[in-house]
């Protein structure tokens, strides 16, 4: 792999950071990390002139040698630059890239990441965050502080934009009866990775590494819990995470709400329990649905706690999915509040479900083993678990491997075209490189052909901001992005970038991809989104394009793209923590009010190879959110989407023309004319596709026309989910979907409705299939097979 990135199932790359305290301030800034070298040349496009994006924790006074209170200066470091703190609800204008280089920091006091801010630390030998023994506060870092009443600076479901990585935290000089790692309320394009915590251990401890207790996410990767009373004490609307290992905790997981959470490849070693979702047996089910999977449970006798049974409500809460989870020397795979066996461990379990299972329209209410799928082997690895890979982060590449694009001639100064700067600059790409786009808005006005065996990463989130001609007619849509060629075979890497749009685009694609990966993982994208509108530059803000309640009136200068991302027939894609966001809101202007900007479509698949999505959304487009057209090997882990909020008023039909035979465009035929809410965006559009694989969906709608009326009687939209003939081998566990009448269709006949599978705010499924896997009974309320 050309990044050379952790392969699939591999631990946190974690080097000791204890430094000697002999050590020098200038030695503990050496480092070979291209990070801590590289030339800064990127610039807030709009913003303050002078603004310093790059920060180093030490050049703002910051000694990391163990023993000095290190608070005050990492958070000098954080907040410098007039940024967007308590009372800014958001900007995107105040960017922060803070690297802390190797050393150990000593802090008394939370350190507090503003918004747009990523927290790095140094990747070849990883610093340590360390809690003084008169620390005082909710966690080491604070994502989401309290203020006066207990106000959240942020709203935690707009809480974007995101990143901490690479650090042991260290909470083992507190007494065992207090500390957090990390506050982590956070939603969309946020992320965990490679951070070790480390807590005090025994029945006494008190302290846990994350503390999450709202939110709307969200990823997370490449995590150790040594010790503590909850390793992770977990609360958010959704959330995938991947690769966690849990050593010596009285409780490695406490999940103490959500929607749909995903949990793959777990390592839980030596605990007491493994998951708890028993909401502290204070009867309603809290938890809506859980989804463990590739995952192994060792040394810890009760694996996952519940209180799910015949008589428990809401009906369908505590739904869970096992799947392919080894519970070794665990006596107990699943146990009640009390502690009595449910099903019992010390084997492989490979499918079990308790919840609401359907075959097609046959559903029942099960606590059993069910047949698992048979899934298709270029999704796996050789051991038989779906295949992942951490974000490459490039440590062992040196500082002069890196081909900046300024140093090319493109400006990224939100005005100039850089079309030409940056093929130029792609062009004379070698081998043992990485394009690197500083920090900036890139304007390009037709389509940047970007080769086979390419690494591209970013600068905290520079922006292509597609603006041209060349993307003005949606009869005959053009890329942006076009990644490799039909029929290429190869590798091509790009993270932490975002695609938009500059301005009216309705014939865009922004990103194509067409390569197809040499080996599993050697295509892939992380941390990279696409964001239309909302923002400063996008000229697709509250001040043009403000929301127009009971008007059906569309107004052109609020259109965005035709499509937001197209994997086509040939190609394989690796997607990680990516959010495809039409805007529904402002971030920059300080009205922040909601708006209205028409985007054609979300993410359509049309690859017969493999894809692996976790931890996407899909959010806001007119036409569908997901679309699997002719796919075949699709495996997604947590998928979430929201309907625009001006439909029905505004019809998914009358934005954009639509192009059934040419796009799998919806054409909405089987729609009445007198039933507007049927005329709305699909969540999930399956069409001729097979072998796919949905491990957590949360697909909600919130408003009709802007009102939420319709939520008392959760139906402010028909459908959600359409199957199509010709689809085959389809499993969708952890289906949860909100304010549908019918969750799932099937060739537009209704299959599953949601008022009787109600969860405590969604409606959910453990299972839906297609498959037969044997004797389906209608459902019968109460009662469990």
């Amino acid at each position: 792999m050309l990044g050379q990135a952790p392969v699939a199932n591999s631990a946190p790359v974690i080097i000791d950071s204890e430094l000697a305290h002999s050590d020098s301030q200038l030695d503990k800034r050496v480092s070979s990390y291209w990070m801590a070298n590289i030339q800064r040349q990127g610039q807030v496009a709009y913003g303050s002139s002078g603004y310093t994006i790059f920060r180093n924790v030490m050049d703002f006074g910051a000694k990391g040698d163990g023993v000095t209170d290190d608070s005050a200066a990492i958070n000098a470091a954080i907040s410098s630059g007039g940024r967007c703190g308590q009372g800014c609800d958001s900007s995107t204008t105040t960017p922060a890239l803070v690297y802390f280089p190797p050393g150990t920091y000593a802090v008394s006091s939370p350190i507090t990441q503003y918004y747009y801010t990523q927290l790095v630390g140094d990747a070849v030998t990883v610093p340590t965050l360390k809690a003084l023994s008169n620390f005082q506060g909710i966690a080491v870092i604070d994502s989401d502080p309290y203020g006066d009443g207990g106000v959240n600076w942020y709203t935690n479901q707009n809480n974007f934009f995101r990143q901490v990585r690479n650090f042991v935290i260290d909470l083992t000089g507190l007494p065992a009866s207090t500390g957090s790692g990390i506050h982590w309320q956070v939603a969309q394009a946020t992320s965990l990775q490679n951070i070790v915590f480390n807590m005090v251990q025994g029945a006494s401890s008190k302290q846990q590494g994350v503390f999450m207790d709202n939110g709307s996410g969200g990823f997370m990767t490449d995590l150790v819990f040594n010790g503590g009373n909850y390793g992770a004490f977990f609360g958010n609307q959704q959330f995938t995470t991947r690769n966690l290992t849990f050593n010596n905790c009285n409780t490695a997981i406490y999940l103490n709400w959500d929607w749909v959470w995903s949990f793959k490849n777990l390592k839980i070693n030596n605990c007491g329990v493994g998951i708890d979702i028993s909401a502290n047996n204070q009867g309603n089910q809290s938890v809506g649905s859980a989804i463990v999977q590739d995952s192994t449970f060792t040394n810890t006798p009760i694996g996952i706690r519940t209180i799910f049974n015949s008589n428990s409500v809401p009906v369908t809460g505590g739904s869970l999915v096992i799947d392919n989870v080894n519970f070794a020397n665990s006596a107990k795979a699943v146990a009640d509040a009390n502690g009595n066996t449910i099903l019992a461990g010390n084997t492989n379990i490979q499918s079990w479900v308790q919840g609401e299972y359907y075959v097609n329209n046959n559903g029942q209410r099960v606590q059993k083993s069910l047949t698992p799928p048979n899934k298709p082997s270029s999704l796996l690895t050789s051991s038989g678990n779906i295949f992942e890979r951490s974000k490459p982060q490039y440590q062992s590449y040196p500082t002069s491997a890196f081909l900046s694009i300024k140093s090319c001639g493109a400006k990224g100064d939100g005005s100039t075209d850089d079309t030409a700067a940056i093929q130029a600059c792609i062009n004379k790409y070698q081998s043992g490189q990485i394009l690197y786009f500083d920090h900036g808005m890139y304007v390009v006005s037709n389509t940047i052909n970007v080769p086979k065996n390419i690494i591209i990463t970013g600068e905290i989130w520079p922006i292509i901001m597609a603006n041209g001609a060349a993307f003005q007619n949606q009869a005959n849509p053009t890329p942006v992005f076009s990644v490799g060629d039909a029929g290429d075979v190869g590798a091509v890497e790009i993270s932490d970038l975002i695609f938009s749009v500059q301005g009216p685009q309705p014939g865009a694609i922004m990103v194509q991809w067409n390569v197809q990966g040499a080996t599993q993982g050697a295509t892939g994208m992380w941390d990279v989104h696409f964001r239309i509108g909302g923002t400063a530059g996008s000229h697709l803000q509250s001040d043009t394009c403000t929301k127009t309640p009971n008007s059906s009136s569309v107004n052109p200068a609020c259109l965005g793209a035709f499509l937001l991302l197209h994997v086509t027939t040939q190609a394989t894609l690796y997607g990680e923590n990516m959010w495809l966001w039409t805007a529904d809101h402002e971030l920059d202007l300080p009205d922040h009010n909601q708006i209205n900007i028409y985007n054609g479509r979300g993410l359509l698949v049309e690859s017969t190879k493999a894809v692996w999505l976790y931890g996407t959304s899909v959010e806001h487009n007119v036409l569908y959110n997901y679309q699997l057209a002719n796919a075949q090997n699709v495996y997604m882990s947590a998928i979430q989407t929201e309907t625009p909020y001006f439909q029905p008023q505004i019809q998914a039909t009358a934005p954009f023309n639509m192009y059934p035979s040419q796009w799998s465009d919806p054409n909405f035929t089987y729609c009445k004319k007198n039933d507007p809410d049927c005329f709305m965006s699909w969540g999930l559009k399956i069409s001729n596709s097979q072998n796919v694989l949905v491990y957590g969906a949360g697909l909600y709608t919130f408003f009709d026309d802007y009102d939420q009326t319709c939520l008392n009687t959760e139906d402010c939209q028909d459908n959600m989910v359409h199957v199509h003939s010709g689809s085959s081998k389809v499993w969708l566990y952890g289906l949860n979907t909100k304010a549908n009448v019918n969750m799932v269709l099937v060739n537009g006949v209704p299959q599953v409705q949601a008022a009787p599978n109600m969860n405590g705010f969604t409606s959910t499924l453990a299972l839906w299939t297609n498959v037969a896997t044997g004797t389906q009974s209608k459902k019968r309320k109460g009662k469990m097979a």
